[in-house]
């Protein structure tokens, strides 16, 4: 797909990132995650991100890394575009994004370099590597030790033709606004912050008007209402949306570091899908846990499965 096309369609509705499945030894399991696949693909969102961070593609070793996104290019990419990580340092991330075109993959994002910290300009080398390295369209994701200053997203868009976005898993209000200001729509803009739909709205004001919605894995129809409500600046649903089921849901989501990526495989088994476990260093929601969050999805689920 080329990167122009990528850049039209994933703005055109929601995204997500699916969950990868485990088997009880925790081992991909690949026929439950072709079969999540199947049932997402299909139900109005506009791509899907293989092994990112709901996926736990942070505990994937580069050759699951691999398996997964071959996995969703068969399942999935003749209904949405199917976007692979690249992960890592230079090297490795360089190493995914050229897999990941082999695999058949639509396009890229740059997930933020492993542990290091780094200046603007090796910040902007590790991007335009990555883009000098494949011919898919890039999206960078701006967060945790890899935040994009405005001039910074400027200069790389004038040099990194096949650079199509910007995720935003930062929410500084002046930093977008800059970064709009200055680079416009040259980029597509992608909220990436956990639980994406509590900051939907506001951020629309400021050029993301997308998301990837993690809620999507279990509860899709509610999802997909959520998003027409934001795209429609409908507040009233929105609040009503985020009080009927958000806020109890981050309350939850809150209790334990990384329950962000463990609230979302309990949605699943919630709704008779067996999300099954997360893999260390994550932790599993506990049994009261997972009671409190399979009632407060019956609410809102009806139909959902």
């Amino acid at each position: 797909m080329p990167p122009a096309e990528l850049a039209a369609r994933l703005p055109a509705g929601l995204l997500s990132f699916p969950v990868t499945h485990f088997d009880d030894d925790l081992r991909f399991d690949e026929a439950r995650y072709r079969e999540h696949l199947a049932w997402q693909a299909g139900l109005g969102v506009s791509g899907l991100f293989a092994a990112g961070g709901t996926g736990e593609g942070f505990s994937l070793t580069p050759a699951e890394t691999d398996q997964v996104v071959r996995a969703a290019v068969s399942e999935a990419a003749h209904l949405v575009p199917v976007v692979a990580p690249a992960t890592g340092g230079t090297a490795q991330a360089v190493a995914q994004a050229r897999a990941a075109q082999d695999a058949g993959a639509n396009g890229i994002l740059l997930m933020p370099p492993y542990l290091t910290e780094a200046s603007q300009a090796g910040l902007a080398e590790h991007v335009a590597a990555i883009c000098r390295a494949t011919e898919l369209g890039v999206i960078v994701y701006s967060r945790g030790n890899a935040v994009f200053a405005d001039t910074t997203v400027a200069a790389l868009c004038d040099r990194c033709p096949n650079l199509i976005g910007l995720k935003d898993g930062v929410g500084d209000i002046e930093r977008m606004t800059r970064t709009y200001a200055r680079v416009g729509e040259r980029l597509i803009y992608i909220g990436g912050l956990p639980t994406a739909e509590t900051f939907a709205l506001p951020l629309l004001q400021l050029g993301v008007n997308t998301y990837s919605s993690a809620l999507y894995n279990f509860l899709p129809g509610f999802a997909l209402r959520f998003f027409a409500a934001v795209r429609a600046q409908d507040r009233a649903t929105v609040y009503d949306l985020l009080n009927d089921f958000v806020i109890p849901y981050l309350d939850i989501r809150d209790r334990s570091r990384g329950y962000a990526v463990s609230i979302i495989k309990a949605g699943l088994t919630a709704v008779g899908r067996n999300g099954g476990r997360v893999r260390p260093p994550l932790t599993d929601l506990t049994p009261a846990e997972q009671t409190e969050l399979a009632a407060l999805i019956a609410k809102v689920g009806e139909g959902e499965r």
